[in-house]
C-alpha cells in the first residue's frame, strides 16, 4: 500500500476506529468489502445512509431507536412504575433480550469516575430524577458495572434516590465483580434480575 492517503486507508483508519477493531481487524474487513464490492457494499452504504438518518436517541429514556420516545418506553405492556437504571444502550440491549424485564430502562450514559472527570452533571441523572418525580415510579432497579466505578455511581444514586421514598434494589451479585452486562450469557442475566435485593 502506497505511503499516501487513498480511499483504502480512509475505509482502515474508520474500520480501525471502532471499538474492538484493531489495525489487522480492519484490513480484514476492508479486503472483505472489496472482494465483495458488487454485492456487499452497495447494501452496506445504503444500510449506513438509512440508519444515520433515521435513528435517534429516545428522549425520555436514552435507548437509540427510529421512533422518539422508543418502542420500550411506548409499549402499554410494560410495568412503567419501575425503571431500570443501566449504564449503557448496550446493556439495556442485554437486558431486553432475556425478556425477564419488562419494565422501563434509563441509559446513564456512563459512570461517575473521578480519573476520567466524569462527575454527576455529565451523566443523566437530572432527567431520571424528573422522570421518578413526574410519573409516580414505585421501584429503581440499579443494574451497573460491578466495578470500582459502578457501585460508586450506585452509591450516588441510591443516595439521591432515597429521598425520593420509593424502593431501590440491585441486581443480584450473580452478575461476576468486574463483569459488564452486555458480556454475560442469558441465563446470568435472568436469574440476576429474578432475584435482586434492596440496596
Amino acid at each position: 500500500m502506497s505511503n499516501s492517503p487513498n480511499e483504502i486507508d480512509n475505509l482502515e483508519h474508520l474500520f480501525s476506529r471502532l471499538p474492538g477493531l484493531g489495525p489487522r481487524s480492519a484490513r480484514r474487513i476492508v479486503l472483505h468489502l472489496l472482494k465483495k464490492k458488487d454485492t456487499l457494499m452497495p447494501s452496506l452504504a445504503s444500510s449506513l445512509t438509512v440508519a444515520m438518518k433515521s435513528i435517534v436517541s429516545c428522549s425520555l429514556c436514552g435507548n437509540i431507536d427510529i421512533i422518539n420516545p422508543c418502542s420500550i418506553c411506548t409499549d402499554i405492556k410494560r410495568d412503567n412504575k419501575v425503571i431500570c437504571v443501566v449504564e449503557g444502550v448496550t446493556d439495556l440491549w442485554a437486558l431486553q433480550k432475556v425478556s425477564s424485564f419488562r419494565g422501563l430502562f434509563h441509559v446513564l450514559g456512563g459512570v461517575l469516575s473521578a480519573l476520567d472527570g466524569i462527575g454527576p452533571a455529565d451523566l443523566r441523572i437530572e432527567p431520571l430524577i424528573r422522570r421518578i418525580n413526574d410519573n409516580k415510579i414505585s421501584e429503581i432497579i440499579i443494574a451497573l458495572p460491578v466495578t470500582v466505578d459502578g457501585q460508586t455511581t450506585a452509591h450516588y444514586l441510591k443516595e439521591e434516590i432515597s429521598k425520593l421514598n420509593i424502593a431501590v434494589t440491585q441486581l443480584s451479585h450473580g452478575v461476576p465483580v468486574g463483569g459488564e452486562l452486555d458480556y454475560l450469557d442469558d441465563g446470568t442475566i435472568s436469574a440476576a434480575i429474578n432475584s435482586r435485593r434492596a440496596f
